[in-house]
């Protein structure tokens, strides 16, 4: 699902204009962003939660070539379903 399909669920399932729909989507993925670059971790109960990992530097391979690159220290956000979205998945 991307996110018009997501505006349109949720325009059907509230009853609310899709312009309505689509400010409440955009405005829960910048709180959710926000957080995450704060260095906060983000749990939405029943669903699963996100956090951002920190990556250290390394020396990583070009697999055409075979010589070795220096990758840079980075962040990247994980998410980590809940049990409950999990059992739902395996049912």
């Amino acid at each position: 699902m991307r996110k018009p399909e997501l505006i349109d669920e949720l325009a059907k399932a509230t009853g609310l204009t899709k312009q309505k729909s689509a400010g409440i989507v955009e405005a829960v993925f910048e709180c959710i962003t926000a957080a995450l670059v704060k260095g906060n971790k983000v749990e939405l109960r029943g669903f699963g939660g996100f956090k951002v990992r920190q990556h250290r530097s390394r020396t990583g391979r070009n697999p055409r070539v075979g010589t070795a690159v220096y990758v840079p220290a980075k962040k990247v956000p994980r998410f980590k379903a809940s049990k409950r979205l999990e059992k739902l998945l395996n049912a």
